[in-house]
């Protein structure tokens, strides 16, 4: 009897031994998948860190194609596929041999491997609106607009999608970012400490225009014009919506001193021209992007002799000395197509057929020459009166315009929705 007792007590044990070892080996696999199940999550949250760095370095490419896609392989240079002519392939930042996993899109190798390449997908986020040319739009973000999410006003919406991959785990995230906004502070299309006069064939118009306002737009309230009929709706109007209040619009001119016209100028604005001399022109430049001067001088970077490229097209600081604000070099662009931030410690000289889009803040005296057009903002602080008078010049004051282009090239990522699919 005793021994039945005690082979009933050992099988008992047994038993018990087992659904212990059982229990543990459950939770272990529990815990595992747990934790692989963190991983993820923080491999996909990583890729979605890499976009935002590739976004603002400029590496995705910003050029308002609705259909456009940048994919972000977790392959070599040399190694990820062909692209379209929508598409955009590019290698991941990460070390080789130590990829953490990222995987929103796949994509087979050209040369018939088995094996899947990993990618981040970035694209617009657009939407459709029928009955409004074209359907599909561009979704922006203004957060000083109603409502905030809108085809007009404000930088555009990517949309990113990163699915992280740990083992037998796998989750994925879709996050929508855009480009932080700068306090821009302006005063009126042209701005001047000293007098201007205005003559020959200037056009000037401080309302405020949208982004879209295309090269050669001419100043005028009839059709085709920037401020045509029917307002605020392309291609026959880019007048900032609402177009009744004026609410974000300036001053065609502004200055300390006088303004005066003489021949065919045109110049609109709310007002057309500040009345009387004005105070309060700005102590440098830092002003107009609402920064301190620390934070400018930093933003701006090293100062450059001329552009790179011949043209301005991103966020320049041409200096003849490195001696800040001497107002002593001189720069003369001869036509071309620009865009972005020009800030001139001297004088400048626009010559032949040139277009910019952004902010131009020029320390010395400026002269036009050929014909120029503006969209966005000039400021000229100089030692003389302004004299904009040969040639053909039409500057159109845009807040849009100077604060897509800053934010393009100078600005950081903000982050605007985050959820997991």
């Amino acid at each position: 009897m005793a021994l039945v007792v005690a082979l009933l007590i050992l099988l008992a044990l047994t038993v018990l031994g087992s659904a212990l070892m059982l229990s543990v080996n459950t939770e272990s696999r529990i815990a595992g998948q747990q934790l692989r199940d963190t991983q993820s999550l923080g491999i996909a949250e990583a890729g979605i860190q890499e976009a935002l760095l590739r976004i603002r370095d400029g590496d995705v490419p910003d050029n308002m194609n609705k259909r456009q896609v940048t994919l972000i392989y977790e392959a070599p240079a040399g190694s990820i596929p062909i692209s379209g002519s929508d598409t955009t392939s590019l290698p991941t930042i990460q070390p080789a041999g130590a990829y953490l996993g990222y995987a929103g899109a796949t994509k087979r190798l050209a040369q018939g491997s088995s094996a899947d390449l990993a990618a981040l997908t970035i694209r617009y986020r657009t939407r459709v609106t029928p009955g409004t040319p074209p359907d599909t739009q561009i979704v922006r973000y203004d957060d000083t607009a109603t409502p905030k999410f809108n085809t007009t006003t404000g930088t555009p919406v990517f949309q990113v999608v990163a699915t992280g991959v740990k083992g037998t785990a796998s989750r994925s995230i879709i996050a929508e970012v855009t480009r932080a906004r700068f306090n821009i502070l302006a005063k009126g299309a042209v701005v001047a400490q000293w007098s201007i006069a205005f003559k020959g064939n200037i056009s000037v118009c401080g309302h405020d225009h949208l982004f879209a306002t295309p090269v050669n737009t001419a100043v005028g309230n009839t059709s085709g014009k920037c401020c045509g009929p029917p307002l605020a709706t392309p291609p026959n109007g880019y007048h900032v919506a609402p177009n009744t209040t004026h609410t974000s619009c300036m001053p065609g001119a502004w200055s300390e001193d006088a303004i005066t016209e003489q021949g065919s100028t045109s110049i609109q604005g709310s007002p057309a021209k500040s009345p009387g001399p004005q105070t309060g022109f700005y102590s440098g430049p830092w002003d107009c992007v609402g920064m301190n001067q620390a934070d400018y001088w930093t933003w701006v970077g090293n100062w450059m002799t001329a552009p790179p490229s011949g043209v301005p097209q991103g966020i320049y600081y041409l200096d003849n000395n490195g001696i800040k604000q001497d107002h002593s070099g001189a720069w003369a662009f001869n036509g071309g197509n620009g865009d972005g931030f020009l800030y001139c410690d001297g004088d400048l000289q626009l010559n032949g057929n040139f277009t910019f889009k952004g902010l131009i803040y020029c320390e010395g005296n400026l002269s036009i020459n050929g014909t120029c057009w503006i969209l966005g903002g000039l400021v000229v602080k100089g030692n003389q009166p302004v004299k904009i008078a040969n040639g053909s010049a039409t500057i159109l004051y845009s807040g849009d315009a100077i604060q897509q282009v800053l934010s393009k090239y100078g600005g950081n990522m903000r982050m605007l929705t985050w959820r997991e699919f």
